[in-house]
């Protein structure tokens, strides 16, 4: 393999929408030895990426501490992640908020968040929603200022400080205020899942659409695939159309818990079902913006 054929196979798998394991298996291959020969901390972070993806967490770990020596601040964002959610079996707040900050002294936006929730919970520092409530304001006015650019860009972290904005709003009853940080927040993240699927940006998904609906009444006459998250909560039937042809989505009612039948597959649970389900070879998140004629009917 030459230094060449291993970006090919790279750049090969970041145009598929729902690689399989082999593609995983080539593409892991090919970083590995851009690493070994290149020594690139771009190429450390994209494979740890890999593992993450994977939830391979041990594996991730190894290739983000690779990076970090070599001072790469979104290999320490990732490690405080990890340590964060205890994601390789062991909670470790300090080392986390280590991480973390070290990350926001260098101007990492999602770092600082981090650091915030880590005041707003008491996590390792002592709890301060005043700090909390500070950090979020400040990334919050950041936003605003450049809102047309980061509108532009679903990899932003604007999502996730509007996220928590909303949050303080709402607490404050300033209701359309927080809905409309919301509402804002979520086509971005909707995109973000369509070209990666990220279990993280499913989670944002799930959370952005349950504040939503706590605060307003769902029109069943427009809605779209994400609105699922919190119809599925309950039985009932979803039918909509793809290139013209019908699909239906049902949750059932099942010793106290909610299953999911997606035409003729089951799952087990709702993010089972936003992560596995399919319609031929492409993932249904990917296909999103080409699902329409959403009909609910409720048991």
């Amino acid at each position: 393999m030459t230094i060449l054929e291993a970006q090919d196979i790279c750049e090969a798998f970041y145009r598929l929408s729902n690689p399989t394991d082999e593609d995983r298996f080539l593409v892991a291959e090919a970083l590995d030895f851009l690493i070994a020969e290149t020594k690139d901390p771009g190429y450390m972070m994209e494979l740890g990426g890999l593992y993450y993806e994977q939830k391979d967490f041990e594996l991730a770990r190894k290739y983000y501490e690779l990076a970090a020596e070599y001072d790469d601040t979104r290999a320490m964002l990732c490690l405080g992640y990890i340590w964060y959610y205890g994601r390789t079996g062991t909670r470790d707040y300090e080392k986390a908020f280590h991480y973390f900050d070290r990350a926001r002294e260098r101007g990492d936006i999602n770092a600082a968040y981090k650091v915030a929730d880590m005041y707003r919970r008491g996590l390792y520092v002592e709890a301060d929603p005043a700090k909390y409530r500070e950090i979020i304001e400040d990334l919050y006015r950041e936003f605003r200022r450049g809102s047309q650019w980061y509108l532009q860009r679903p990899y932003s972290k604007l999502p996730e400080v509007y996220l928590r904005m909303g949050e303080i709003l709402a607490e404050e009853g300033k209701t359309d205020k927080a809905l409309k940080l919301y509402k804002t927040a979520r086509p971005l993240v909707a995109r973000r899942i369509r070209d990666s699927a990220f279990f993280g940006d499913r989670t944002i998904m799930k959370d952005l659409t349950g504040k939503i609906y706590a605060l307003q009444d769902m029109d069943v006459t427009r809605i779209g695939l994400f609105d699922l998250y919190e119809l599925l909560r309950e039985p009932c039937r979803v039918r909509f159309l793809f290139e013209g042809e019908p699909h239906e989505v049902e949750a059932v009612e099942e010793d106290g818990a909610v299953v999911i039948r997606f035409d003729r597959k089951w799952y087990r649970t709702i993010d089972d079902f936003f992560e596995k389900a399919q319609i031929g070879d492409d993932l249904l998140t990917a296909l999103y913006e080409e699902l329409y004629d959403f009909e609910v009917a409720k048991k």
